[in-house]
């Protein structure tokens, strides 16, 4: 009989202005972080998490070569495409990237960009055993 899996995962509210200008933005239920997020902290209750992925909320990113920040390590990838408006991104996190109790999630805006753009939420995703 092959193993069963189940989904599970975490939703991190973050609510954060990146950028160079705090006044650049009319969102004022966002607070004002600069180059990178405040750290999420998130737990993963398995080692053997597969499957990963991420679920962004953007607004207003303008310019490529921001990054996705897990556990110290950039994703690979464009990690947030520009787009105007509101967007929702995913991508896929590598089961080395996710580890069995804290992990850590963090994004870096790029600084050689004038990019402003709020970050809203972010869900991590995966499948573990039953």
């Amino acid at each position: 009989m092959s193993e069963q899996y189940r989904a599970d995962y975490r939703l991190l509210e973050m609510r954060e202005h990146l950028g160079e200008n705090p006044n650049a933005l009319d969102v004022p239920w966002a607070e004002f972080v600069g180059d990178r997020s405040t750290e999420q902290i998130f737990r993963v209750p398995t080692a053997e998490a597969t499957d990963a992925y991420l679920e962004l909320q953007a607004y207003g990113v303008d310019a490529y070569g921001h990054e996705v920040v897990v556990n110290d390590r950039a994703l690979s990838g464009f990690d947030v495409p520009p787009g105007d408006g509101w967007q929702y991104w995913m991508t896929t996190i590598q089961v080395p990237d996710l580890r069995e109790g804290e992990n850590t999630l963090r994004i870096r805006r790029d600084p050689a960009t004038h990019d402003e753009f709020v970050v809203g939420t972010v869900t991590v995703n995966w499948r573990e055993p039953v």
